[in-house]
């Protein structure tokens, strides 16, 4: 297997490099360098039609796209430490809460990112007005979350998850296009502390 995707900031990619630090897996792996747009070339482009980073390539030459669903098929091949639930209700929560989080708070920090970012703005019309009011969508999102968190050690209960994964991408990544979480949020605040205390998380 080879994993394709880029280094930070880049918050899909990191899903993944995340997941196989907390599994202790290591697979190859071929940097893409997404300014100089090698996620788009033709070659590329055979390997992921949308032109997007991560893609795992399996040992028969096939590939699996989104960083959930790579993710997922390497929790089958290697299911210890659990990171999707240990059961059918475990596992329900952990998708509501990954869908929850990149609907609620990452679907507004891509909007900013895309519509308001100066780094974006080069690469296509942006509609600032919109991106703008994607902030407060965002510190809307967030401040749900907060509440959320309340009395829970990490999104699903006690258990630290996949839904963690995505939700500390989502926070860094809102982080490092200028949206910080709010000092009074505070049991998102100390939810993102304690994550980002993990070794995984500066992978």
């Amino acid at each position: 297997m080879k994993l394709y995707g880029e280094r930070l900031p880049a918050p899909n990619p990191r899903r993944v490099r995340i997941f196989l630090a907390e599994k202790g897996i290591s697979i190859p792996y071929e940097d893409v360098p997404l300014r100089k747009a090698a996620h788009k070339t033709p070659e590329f482009k055979q390997k992921n039609s949308l032109g997007q980073v991560p893609v795992l390539e399996l040992d028969d030459g096939s590939f699996l796209s989104e960083s959930v669903s790579i993710c997922r098929y390497l929790e089958e091949l290697h299911p210890e430490p659990v990171l999707f639930g240990r059961n059918a209700l475990e596992r329900a929560h952990v998708d509501m809460w990954i869908r929850r989080v990149e609907l609620v708070l990452m679907n507004p920090i891509s909007h900013y990112w895309v519509h308001a970012h100066p780094l974006t703005a080069m690469l296509l019309k942006q509609f600032k007005d919109f991106g703008e009011s994607n902030q407060e969508r965002t510190l809307k999102a967030m401040r749900w979350f907060d509440r959320e968190l309340d009395g829970h050690a990490f999104v699903v209960g006690d258990a630290y998850t996949m839904a963690d994964i995505v939700a500390l991408t989502s926070i860094d990544f809102a982080t490092f296009i200028g949206i910080e979480v709010p000092d009074d949020y505070v049991q998102l605040k100390a939810w993102h502390a304690r994550v980002s205390e993990r070794p995984s998380a500066s992978a």
